[in-house]
């Protein structure tokens, strides 16, 4: 138990480490002009990068409840270190193609698998009702992370393009030395299999067909998480457009990361007080008024409506991931996980191209303001679908 304990820290630290992104606050922009891709192509690499977490997230977990959750993470970390290691040496769509479909990977065995140790961790000592408070904390030093790799990240790439990409290939060679220092925790048996394709059916059965409040829960958490996402590829050339000078880039990003964290922190604070129905009403809130923001304001500081997603990314994460994790059996918690990033990487897949060519052709400005209306319509009808299922779970375990 005492090794077991040791697991929270650790994850914590993961979590820093493997959100520290040195080269992300200028990513968009390197493959613009380092490596001469189009928004269309940097979404359609987006697209095949989710394609390859697609094709392997559920298996990965799969893996993970099978093998434990540390060999998981192990394999994540050195697929990390090649995969950035690649990108010290990219110098076309190819090879970059490359380094994302191993960091996609890398992403699927993570996926799940760090929520699911944590969770099993509290479990083995009785104090699941702490989780949505540690997750918050494991999220907050993740955006913490995030925000140290982006401080700096704007002039690191003026003064050498490379040097972002050579340094995070050392934070996951730190990565590595952690997870190579988790325990496994004892689980429940997993259910005897008939076949793993069966035992994979019946997890997505239970998911999407016998369970409503998990159902509309994947639902709800992917749809918001979409919504989070494409921002991320698309602030750099709206603030490039702006006329927002490079040397800010780092830090915007830093500070976006740092309202993610805050956010995250205070969830389990605010979902404790606001309850379901107002923390719902609260995320698609930010949603319509982040992309509205963006789509209809122009000039240098237009980006800071940004931060009312990056509030949302904050609040959410805990919310949900809790709500998951409730209806998650222990033998397949990690493989439950990983469908809702199947999930999410599918609907990035049918859309992120098609996101890309339209910011192509109207503009990134007009594109937040389309998908403004899109989200309008989507969010509403599943929040009220989840609370209504919500509502009922709750009643029928009284």
């Amino acid at each position: 138990m005492k090794n077991l304990h040791g697991n929270i820290r650790k994850l914590y630290a993961f979590s820093f480490l493997q959100m520290t992104l040195f080269p992300m606050a200028i990513i968009t922009l390197f493959w613009k002009d380092h490596i001469g891709l189009t928004l269309t192509q940097i979404l359609l690499l987006q697209s095949i990068f989710s394609a390859a977490t697609l094709v392997l997230d559920y298996p990965a977990g799969y893996i993970s409840d099978r093998l434990g959750y540390r060999c998981a993470l192990n394999i994540a970390s050195l697929l990390g270190i090649v995969g950035w290691g690649i990108y010290t040496v990219a110098g076309s769509f190819g090879t970059v193609l490359l380094a994302e479909i191993l960091l996609g990977i890398s992403l699927s065995f993570i996926s799940g698998s760090d929520s699911a140790l944590l969770y099993e961790t509290l479990r083995a000592e009785d104090k699941e009702h702490d989780y949505a408070r540690h997750e918050g904390r494991m999220n907050g030093f993740g955006q913490f992370g995030e925000a140290a790799g982006a401080l700096l990240a704007g002039v690191m790439y003026a003064y050498a393009p490379m040097l972002p990409f050579l340094l995070q290939v050392g934070v996951w060679i730190a990565a590595l030395c952690v997870t190579r220092q988790l325990s496994d925790t004892p689980r429940e048996h997993p259910i005897p299999v008939r076949s793993h394709l069966a035992e994979a059916f019946a997890t997505a059965r239970y998911a999407f067909r016998d369970n409503r409040h998990l159902r509309y829960t994947i639902l709800l958490n992917t749809v918001l998480g979409i919504s989070s996402f494409f921002p991320v590829w698309l602030i750099q050339p709206y603030m490039q457009h702006s006329g927002v000078p490079l040397a800010w880039f780092g830090p915007v990003w830093a500070c976006a990361n740092l309202t993610v964290a805050l956010c995250a922190l205070a969830s389990h604070r605010m979902h404790h007080l606001l309850g379901d129905r107002s923390m719902v009403l609260l995320l698609v809130g930010l949603v319509a008024a982040g992309y509205l923001g963006l789509g209809v304001t122009a000039g240098v500081w237009g980006f800071l409506f940004y931060y009312l997603l990056t509030c949302m990314r904050g609040f959410r994460g805990p919310m949900m991931l809790a709500h998951t994790q409730r209806e998650c059996p222990s033998a397949r918690r990690a493989a439950t996980l990983s469908l809702q990033t199947v999930l999410f990487r599918l609907l990035f897949v049918c859309t992120g191209p098609l996101v890309g060519k339209l910011a192509d052709s109207v503009g990134v400005r007009q594109t937040f303001q389309l998908l403004s209306y899109a989200f309008m319509i989507t969010l509403p009808l599943l929040s009220l679908f989840f609370l209504k299922n919500a509502h009922r779970h709750t009643n029928d375990r009284a």
